[in-house]
């Protein structure tokens, strides 16, 4: 059965097993938090798929135990795939009380076999999470700044929705940042550029849109004069992964559609005006498998810097210069 996001608290007490799926992590988390914030940290369960398919036997164990202290448990299980739906059939087949099982992945296409299954089965419930459009991320920008009391320009305002590329995790971040700042003063523009850049000189999406306009030079001085924590190098990571998805979407529309401005002033979510010159030298350069091929290595650079945070800015300055070398990208 298909359903809204916001019509989650009609189907409460009644449905027990969701399948989220879509790019937007940050909505999906707002809408656990919103509607099953009666589970507590004691009696919430969280498992990667790849970790239930190695010891299919002990996630079943937990699944059917229950400690004296626990009335119900919620269940969540990231980057699921079809590989788990025989599971899901056979936990729906035994009928387990007091259990909510919330399953979420990224995009899935019609054919896959688990969106299937979810949209007709009666007895659970898919949730599509689509990308936040800059009007959702002003508003929810808005709320956070009117609940602590700061008010900001719209210049203000527009600067940081445009460093958060997007991404409602990436905004609350930086707006939490400013609430910390506003604690002790005033806040102007000066000072949300610093909080919003991975320095006073440059931002992670500087850095990002040099490289992926095969700008050597550039993203070299760039890389040279700064100095970022590992965090910041998970920004950069991600701030990649978000341009690169965004011009796998453009080269894809590209090959059903050869008017590239049209494809790009017809994109949603709405491109900035003084981005679309960038983008259109960066759609040229860029071939579909290697934006692919670019998109796994984030991941697994993601991971190294996770496991080894001491040498991240090494990591993410040899993932670059392989890039370049790569691609055969020219100063």
């Amino acid at each position: 059965m298909i359903a809204k996001f916001y019509e989650l608290i009609k189907y409460k007490n009644k449905i027990n097993y969701y399948l989220f799926y879509g790019e937007n992590d940050g909505l999906k988390l707002d809408t656990i938090e919103n509607n099953f914030a009666n589970f507590t940290k004691e009696n919430t369960y969280k498992y990667l798929e790849k970790e239930i398919n190695s010891d299919k036997q002990i996630f079943l164990e937990n699944l059917y135990s229950k400690s004296f202290f626990e009335k119900e448990k919620l269940i969540i299980v990231s980057e699921v795939t079809d590989k788990i739906l025989g599971l899901i059939q056979e936990i729906l087949n035994n009928k387990i009380e007091d259990i909510t099982i919330i399953f979420l992945t990224k995009k899935l296409d019609k054919k896959s076999k688990i969106r299937n299954f979810f949209e007709k089965e009666k007895k659970v419930i898919i949730v599509p999470f689509y990308e936040d459009t800059p009007q959702t991320l002003i508003t929810i920008a808005k709320k956070i700044l009117n609940e602590n009391k700061i008010s900001l320009s719209q210049e203000h305002l527009n600067l940081i929705i445009e460093k958060s590329q997007g991404n409602r995790i990436s905004l609350k971040n930086e707006l939490q940042k400013i609430v910390l700042l506003s604690q002790n003063k005033k806040v102007d523009l000066s000072d949300i550029s610093k909080l919003t850049n991975l320095s006073e000189n440059y931002s992670a999406a500087e850095l990002v849109d040099n490289c992926l306009s095969k700008n050597k030079k550039r993203t070299l001085n760039i890389l040279n004069e700064n100095i970022p924590s590992s965090e910041d190098n998970v920004l950069i990571l991600r701030t990649f992964l978000s341009k690169l998805k965004r011009l796998r979407k453009l080269r894809l529309n590209l090959d059903q559609n050869s008017n590239l401005d049209q494809i790009i002033n017809s994109f949603k979510p709405p491109i900035f005006w003084k981005d679309k010159n960038i983008i259109k030298q960066q759609i040229k350069i860029w071939k579909l498998n290697e934006i692919e091929s670019f998109i796994e290595d984030l991941n697994n650079t993601e991971s190294l810097i996770k496991k080894n945070p001491q040498i991240s800015n090494q990591i993410i300055n040899n993932m670059i210069l392989d890039k370049f070398k790569e691609t055969n990208i020219q100063t």
